[in-house]
């Protein structure tokens, strides 16, 4: 998708979630953005493999900025993000109950955190137990909490709600925060 056809503003948003900075166990690449929220859209993935001490840690995210430039009544605004973090629990955190508003404190502190200004916040936190069954391997069974966010940020400059992500995904992964990082090598482009 050629940028020059996309508005300026959704071009200088995109623009800002450049150069930020990742740590080791966290990859991102750009994946499509969806194509019916929006006039406009771009996405990034995040995975987060083992890190050097092989410690089995993983989860996934998606961070998604949907864009119209005529806004959306139900957005309060011309844009939209949406922040989705996925990682495993072990038996005594997922057996909490408290777990979805610690998951969502994570998300209000991480935006909180990195100077993310937003508006109409909503969302859900998601308990996903999976169980396997059959085949070659023994049954096994896991439990994820997925942090699904959705918010109208209040300036073009998404680059601190895309530091928030990162900082929710060392949350969710219980990663230790890390004082310095590495530069990400892509960067998204819009889809409309």
């Amino acid at each position: 998708m050629k940028t020059s056809s996309a508005p300026g503003e959704f071009v200088r948003a995109l623009s800002s979630l450049r150069g930020h900075q990742l740590r080791p166990e966290i990859s991102v690449e750009e994946i499509p953005g969806p194509t019916r929220l929006a006039p406009y859209a771009a996405a990034l993935s995040a995975e987060v493999t083992r890190p050097p001490s092989g410690e089995d840690l993983s989860g996934h995210a998606k961070f998604v900025v949907l864009y119209d430039p005529d806004g959306q009544p139900a957005w309060h605004g011309a844009f939209r993000l949406i922040i989705l973090v996925r990682a495993p629990m072990d038996d005594e955190v997922a057996d909490d109950p408290l777990l979805g508003e610690v998951g969502w404190s994570w998300l209000s502190s991480a935006l909180e955190e990195c100077g993310a200004g937003y508006h109409h916040l909503s969302g859900t936190v998601t308990r996903v137990l999976s169980e396997s069954f059959g085949g070659l391997s023994l049954t096994d069974s896991s439990v994820d909490m997925e942090i699904r966010g959705s918010l109208t940020p209040v300036t073009e400059d998404l680059g601190p709600h895309l530091k928030a992500w990162l900082r929710l995904i060392e949350m969710a992964c219980d990663l230790t925060p890390l004082p310095q990082l590495i530069t990400p090598r892509t960067h998204p482009k819009p889809n409309v």
